[in-house]
């Protein structure tokens, strides 16, 4: 598939009178084409079923590389499997590439969700996520919290990921005292969905770091907790 036909294929589903809308709310300068998430989701699932990873790799390269809002919306979820064999082609170096591109939280969090998957798939690669915590730009900060949110949610953890666990709430420390809010955000997200598997970890986060954090994020995190 080339990059003008997928481009065609989802611009088939733009909505009239919709871009301009969608633009405001995600607060986009680039450009906006008024497609509903549900039709991007329908056609890149026929995407994934239809190419080849090497293929898929390269078409959500090509995507990103329009930045159009809805393309770099499609490149990630072209992206986002749990399985993809062989796993070296190149998908976890491709979205890493993106993160100094983060602008906005709607592409930066597909952009992780299909992350997400390549970490769980090896978790060896958290060790480079971590060099993201140092960064001078806010939302690569940010992207080392929502890409490893699946630490937050397994209820029998073993050892390695009790280690990532605890590695993760050291970064999340670290950032209880910038007050940005979108990296506030990001720290009550991951402590309060750590809550409903981890209270006693999150409980303990709060207890120790909470009077650093902003008090509408600490409430936030503790949203779930008794």
């Amino acid at each position: 598939m080339t990059i003008d036909e997928a481009i065609a294929e989802l611009r088939a589903h733009i909505e009239p009178g919709r871009a301009e809308g969608m633009a405001a709310y995600h607060k986009q300068t680039r450009e906006v084409w008024g497609i509903p998430n549900p039709a991007t989701n329908d056609v890149t699932k026929g995407w994934r079923q239809r190419l080849t990873v090497e293929e898929r790799v390269q078409l959500a390269s090509d995507l990103w590389q329009t930045d159009i809002f809805e393309a770099r919306l499609a490149a990630a979820k072209v992206l986002t499997q749990a399985r993809i064999k062989p796993d070296d082609t190149g998908a976890w170096d491709l979205i890493q590439s993106w993160v100094p591109d983060f602008d906005s939280w709607a592409i930066a969090d597909h952009a992780c969700m299909a992350g997400q998957k390549r970490l769980v798939a090896d978790p060896t690669r958290v060790d480079q996520v971590e060099a993201w915590t140092q960064s001078d730009h806010m939302w690569t900060r940010r992207a080392a919290l929502v890409i490893t949110l699946p630490w937050t949610k397994q209820n029998f953890p073993k050892p390695a990921e009790l280690e990532t666990r605890d590695r993760v709430l050291g970064w999340a420390a670290g950032y209880a005292s910038d007050h940005d809010w979108f990296i506030q955000k990001a720290v009550a997200w991951w402590v309060r969905d750590l809550s409903r598997h981890d209270a006693a970890r999150s409980r303990a986060f709060l207890d120790t770091h909470g009077e650093k954090m902003k008090p509408w994020a600490r409430k936030e995190a503790a949203r779930h907790m008794s």
